[in-house]
């Protein structure tokens, strides 16, 4: 039998070849948010003045694969541990394409946070020494570099119970304390602290974060652009002593 040629054989519609290429992009989306990358946005100013509201932001998910974990340092994106969100903040894009985008991967999704990591399993977080900086496991933190307005706030954690004046810790098993960079306007771990003035509802396991909530790292802001960068752990985490015993 003699060879089909190429002019015989059966070529798909422009039509049907697009439906088939749409598909494909939309099936490579789902594998790549689900294992590899995904988007979101900034929904406050806690992370003020790295990541600013409504920033687009690519959060990587291999870091935290087979045993790997959050590190002292992380930017990371989580799931609303139960109560940090407000309602308004919990919708996600409303439009129906947005929604759409938004189920594979190709617009940010909404009900998560982004914070950074203060403290891993068995550190202890106090607030402040006379120089007004978060020292984890007795080694301050030098966070000028990150943190808002460096050269006039008095004291790095002003969200906790009383004031600039609290301890956390020993993080659980399994759990992570994160704070806004932005930290004089951030509902973060030392905002959810058990001081002196809580009700008795209050759980002081509340701080605390479990990190199977945490999506991922965040690697990169990408929109818009002036704001385009990469992000890193900052050094002054690699000073902080192992938790004792």
């Amino acid at each position: 039998m003699a060879a089909t040629k190429d002019s015989d054989r059966r070529h798909l519609s422009w039509w049907q070849e697009t439906i088939l290429l749409l598909v494909i992009a939309i099936g490579l989306s789902l594998i790549i948010k689900t294992f590899f990358v995904q988007a979101f946005y900034i929904p406050s100013e806690s992370m003020e003045p790295g990541l600013v509201n409504n920033d687009r932001i690519l959060v990587e998910k291999p870091s935290y694969w087979f045993g790997g974990t959050p590190q002292r340092g992380d930017v990371v994106v989580f799931e609303d541990p139960g109560d940090w969100l407000p309602a308004w903040e919990k919708t996600g894009p409303t439009g129906a394409v947005s929604k759409t985008l938004a189920k594979v991967g190709l617009y940010p999704t909404g009900g998560h946070l982004v914070k950074r990591v203060i403290g891993v399993a068995g550190d202890t977080i106090v607030c402040c020494d006379d120089q007004g900086r978060i020292s984890v496991n007795g080694q301050p933190l030098d966070e000028d570099s990150y943190v808002k307005d460096p050269d006039t706030q008095t004291c790095r954690g002003p969200e906790g119970p009383g004031d600039c004046s609290w301890t956390a810790g020993p993080v659980p098993a399994g759990h992570v304390f994160l704070m806004g960079d932005n930290r004089a306007n951030s509902a973060d771990s030392s905002y959810h602290l058990c001081g002196s003035d809580a009700g008795p509802s209050c759980d002081p396991n509340d701080a605390y974060v479990d990190e199977k909530l945490v999506v991922g790292k965040v690697f990169s802001v990408i929109w818009p652009r002036d704001h385009w960068d990469w992000l890193s752990r900052p050094k002054t985490f690699a000073d902080v002593p192992d938790p004792k015993d």
